[in-house]
């Protein structure tokens, strides 16, 4: 462990140039005391580190200095392909390793090619969570991981809609969709999609299992979540709407909403288009649509805007009983007004 951490920051000052103790530290996750003694080490080991002293200063390697241990392991290999995506890796425990492996592609490059690497890195980010919305908890992440790797078979508790079930996986694939792990696996003979973010207790059985030989986790994800889309999509929903609902529609429903305000019909002389969107079942698609709020009417089919009228009679019936303030307390008086209350407004 100690002997990776020499060698990443050896790389470190090879691909970076001068760099302080706390830069150090935070890089490589330790503290600033363990980056002195590492310091020391690769000096006593005749790696030639020079100490800058002063407000400008740190830590450098002699000029021309060039260390070649640039060799990747397997796992470095294998993480690779996480490269640009260090919160996932983390989440796999493959977080340290990753940072290694390019490190030793950055010392490996020419230097032209280090420079526009690094123009690249400079520019380019991908957040994988979806906007809005914390990061599921994925305690199991890193042992499904392992056993995706080893192919080893796990046996599980897991959440359903329904309730806790038991169940006996051979786990194949993990795919990462809008900030959301998910885990294909071999379940009682088929292969089934789980959330891991649901998963509630797991054991490592010890058992291993041949992996499907035409098994390909990205063509099962992409066949799988067309059947989920078709199976969501019960309904056709014909609405009006209005300019700020058509720029609205692929926020609120994603590419249904794309597809949908590319087919609008042509506007009325009030800016309002008709459109044709797939929705889910009638529960959800009432609840999807009230989001559009006065910005859309449901034309049809029938049962819907029934649906819909009756949301709203309740909403309206409801905002129209006065809400009751009980132990409120002391009502205080805004800066520069006498009545009670009044909240003063920016000009």
């Amino acid at each position: 462990m100690r002997a990776d951490r020499l060698l990443s920051l050896l790389l470190l000052l090879q691909n970076r140039g001068r760099m302080t103790a706390p830069e150090l530290a935070a890089e490589l996750e330790v503290s600033v005391r363990t980056v002195y003694r590492d310091v020391e080490a690769l000096g006593a080991a005749g790696v030639p580190v020079t100490a800058d002293r002063g407000p400008a200063g740190g830590y450098r390697l002699m000029d021309g200095y060039r260390t070649r241990l640039t060799g990747l392991t397997d796992a470095e290999a294998g993480s690779l392909f996480l490269a640009g995506m260090p919160g996932p890796a983390r989440e796999l425990g493959l977080g340290a390793v990753l940072a290694t492996a390019q490190l030793k592609l950055w010392a490996a490059l020419p230097d032209e090619l280090a420079d526009q690497g690094r123009r690249v890195q400079e520019r380019f980010h991908l957040d994988a969570p979806a906007w809005f919305r914390d990061a599921d908890p994925v305690p199991w992440l890193e042992a499904i991981a392992r056993a995706v790797w080893e192919q080893r078979v796990l046996r599980v508790r897991y959440l359903r809609w329904g309730g806790e079930v038991h169940r006996e996986l051979r786990p194949l694939g993990l795919v990462l969709k809008g900030g959301i792990w998910y885990v294909a696996a071999l379940a009682q003979e088929a292969v089934r999609t789980y959330r891991v973010s649901r998963f509630r207790a797991l054991e490592e059985t010890g058992e291993s299992f041949e992996r499907p030989a035409d098994f390909v986790l990205a063509a099962y994800w992409e066949e799988s979540s067309r059947e989920l889309d078709a199976a969501l999509r019960q309904e056709t929903a014909r609405l009006r709407i209005s300019p700020r609902a058509r720029r609205l529609l692929p926020m609120q429903f994603g590419a249904a909403g794309v597809r949908a305000a590319q087919s609008a019909g042509p506007p009325d002389r009030e800016g309002w288009v008709e459109v044709e969107i797939a929705v889910e079942s009638r529960a959800v698609a009432v609840g999807d649509l009230l989001r559009l709020g006065t910005e859309a009417e449901v034309l049809g089919p029938e049962g819907l805007r029934r649906a819909v009228a009756e949301a709203v009679a309740v909403l309206a019936d409801r905002y129209a009983t006065p809400g009751r303030l009980e132990n409120f307390g002391e009502v205080h008086t805004s800066a520069g007004t006498d009545r009670p209350g009044e909240r003063q407004v920016p000009s």
